[in-house]
């Protein structure tokens, strides 16, 4: 027989399964084909290199150097 104690172990360790498991979907690559920027191909190398990447390489580029300015 369970006590209270084992109960909610249990209990914290459904609730640490289901928020990791809610995190790897969040994160999962996101594997986009055209840059968000400028609408062309994301190159194959580039998307297996950087599965998350949604920018092609050119306006990554961009992207930082806007950053660094900002600063």
């Amino acid at each position: 027989m369970a006590d209270n104690a084992d109960i909610a172990t249990e209990l914290m360790e459904r609730r640490l399964e289901g928020a990791l498991a809610s995190r790897l979907q969040a994160t999962a690559p996101v594997h986009a084909t055209e840059c968000e920027e400028c609408g062309d191909e994301i190159p194959a190398a580039r998307r297996e290199a950087a599965p998350w990447a949604t920018t092609c390489i050119e306006c990554q580029g961009m992207r930082e150097q806007h950053a660094r300015h900002r600063r």
